[in-house]
């Protein structure tokens, strides 16, 4: 568990702002169930996703998500491993490839996490953020993800991976707009993960 509670470039909870965070969420809590659930509320509701608001600047660091209280559903997913991670919950990211267009080609990867739950063990969570068509929850053991796989060609990765993918950081350090990730995004084949 160890790769999934530490602090890393990308998941910088040994970022000042980033601690003070995850410890003000937690403080009062006496389960780490009930810990995740008000990080993951909290990410979800309180930062933006760049492109339902059309946001700048490109966020990567978990330290810059919430600096600049927005970013991509990826670096929204750094942002949450910081805090869960801070709390000694163990917290890793975890992949799906969707479909851009709602009929198929082209795709893009999408980002979200998954968190080991005393009692249920990893339970993938989606702080992308809610709106209309996309109702993420936090209700263990029950998933409720903000997009379901409906093609032959989208793909659920189950893996759970401590750090983020690289073609995902490369995507977000490269460009500088919303606008530019969005005409982009990064996509892997289902057997490159």
């Amino acid at each position: 568990m160890y790769e999934y509670l530490k602090p890393s470039k990308y998941i910088d909870y040994d970022n000042p702002e980033v601690i003070a965070l995850a410890k003000s969420l937690s403080f009062s809590l006496d389960s780490k169930e009930e810990i995740a659930k008000v990080c993951f509320e909290w990410v979800r509701d309180n930062i933006k996703h760049s492109v339902d608001f059309k946001l700048n600047p490109v966020t990567c660091k978990a330290s810059d998500v919430l600096k600049y209280k927005t970013g991509y559903c990826y670096a929204k997913s750094h942002l949450l491993a910081a805090l869960l991670r801070a709390n000694e919950i163990p917290a890793g990211l975890s992949y799906q490839r969707l479909s851009i267009y709602d009929d198929g080609a082209p795709f893009s990867l999408h980002g979200l996490n998954s968190v080991y739950l005393e009692g249920y063990g990893w339970y993938r969570i989606d702080a992308r953020g809610n709106k209309k068509g996309v109702d993420a929850q936090f209700c263990p053991p029950n998933e409720k993800l903000a997009f379901a796989i409906r093609f032959e060609s989208e793909v659920d990765f189950f893996e759970i991976l401590p750090e983020p993918l690289p073609v995902v950081i490369t995507t977000l350090e490269k460009y500088n707009t919303y606008i530019e990730v969005l005409e982009n995004l990064p996509d892997i084949e289902s057997k490159q993960l």
